[in-house]
């Protein structure tokens, strides 16, 4: 119940073919899964959907000179620990990429954009930054191949803070932890890329500066936690972006 998959197979190829002829290089597919401990979900059945029609879209997307970003996100709502977040992801990991090798997709090929390990949105008891990063990249390296160059994370209703801290924490762990992590950890934010600057700009021209200013911090602090380099100051917006059942 409340399982979905994405549409859009049908007729792809056209259409990428044409985004090539437009001058596009990057395509990204979004499959979003729930995690609910009352309702068994995700269900076996869906996370085989979810990672066929994900390996599907990448495998078209190669085939028409389009690099595929593939984004598998388990979504935060629910009262989850970060136990069962990092559980959920390995299975859901470790299918898609079977998928994705049964597809015949080029893993170098391809970026991976998932969400951070990390407790549900209504948890009675929320981790700290430094357990995400444990956690995310020792789940990681279990299931993610060393093939693929790179994990671009998803900020997934976080708030501007957290998304830079959690990716910042996690690759200061990468760099000092003995477990393989081969890939580079760094940032596809929406809401906790442009949040601030979307407040500095209040749709007012007048504004554009200050919209400007915003956007160049975060992407700033962004750029410096995805080489663990992020050493405070501006850490953005404490607010939480979070959306329940977050679909676009």
């Amino acid at each position: 119940p409340g399982e979905v998959i994405t549409t859009g197979l049908d007729g792809l190829a056209e259409r990428c073919k044409e985004y090539r002829k437009q001058g596009c290089h990057f395509a990204k597919w979004r499959g979003v899964l729930k995690i609910s401990e009352s309702a068994g979900t995700p269900s076996a059945a869906n996370i085989a959907a979810v990672t066929r029609d994900l390996a599907e879209y990448a495998y078209v997307c190669q085939q028409n000179g389009l690099v595929p970003i593939v984004e598998p996100e388990i979504l935060p709502d629910g009262e989850h620990s970060i136990e069962k977040c990092q559980r959920v992801a390995e299975v859901v990991l470790a299918a898609q990429y079977k998928a994705l090798i049964d597809r015949n997709v080029y893993i170098e090929g391809t970026l991976l954009k998932p969400n951070m390990v990390t407790s549900g949105q209504a948890a009675k008891e929320k981790a700290g930054h430094e357990e995400v990063a444990i956690r995310t990249v020792t789940a990681f390296s279990r299931v993610v191949p060393a093939a693929m160059p790179g994990v671009v994370f998803l900020s997934g209703g976080m708030s501007e803070e957290d998304a830079t801290l959690n990716l910042n924490a996690m690759n200061v762990f990468a760099k000092t932890c003995t477990i393989p992590s081969p890939w580079r950890l760094s940032f596809s934010f929406g809401r906790a890329l442009q949040a601030s600057a979307l407040k500095s700009w209040h749709g007012k021209p007048e504004n554009l500066g200050a919209c400007g200013q915003a956007f160049y911090e975060r992407a700033k602090a962004n750029g410096e936690a995805s080489k663990g380099e992020f050493a405070g100051g501006a850490t953005g917006d404490k607010s939480s972006l979070f959306v329940a059942d977050h679909r676009y």
